[in-house]
């Protein structure tokens, strides 16, 4: 063969062509203006209220600021949402007992 001859090798006919794609990553940001989360006010109702409710609004307070982290904001606004009618049902029935309480402990005493 001639050194100034040019040789292509092409595939086997038996063979297929795999074409290779570059891989992209796309990284989200954070929200610049972030949807707020309630975590203090779940960690309150947990501790103070009503703790199966407080536990449920903590949940969801963590399930936005991991969206509000990764620039989700639709899955953010949804889990504030939850979190915040969770912490004020919590807060409701925790108000409603211990105004059960303090009522039934005036009437006991009399």
């Amino acid at each position: 063969m001639d050194p100034s001859q040019s040789f292509q090798q092409g595939p086997h006919p038996a063979q297929s062509v795999v074409a290779v794609q570059p891989t992209v990553f796309v990284t989200a940001a954070p929200l610049p203006n972030p949807v707020p989360d309630y975590m203090g006010y779940s960690i309150f109702i947990m501790l103070c209220c009503c703790w199966p409710l407080g536990i449920a609004a903590l949940v969801y307070s963590c399930f936005t600021r991991d969206a509000n982290h990764l620039g989700q904001r639709h899955l953010a606004e949804k889990n504030s949402k939850r979190a915040r009618i969770l912490n004020h049902v919590g807060l409701g029935i925790g108000i409603c007992l211990i105004t059960v309480i303090i009522i039934s402990q005036i009437v006991n005493s009399k």
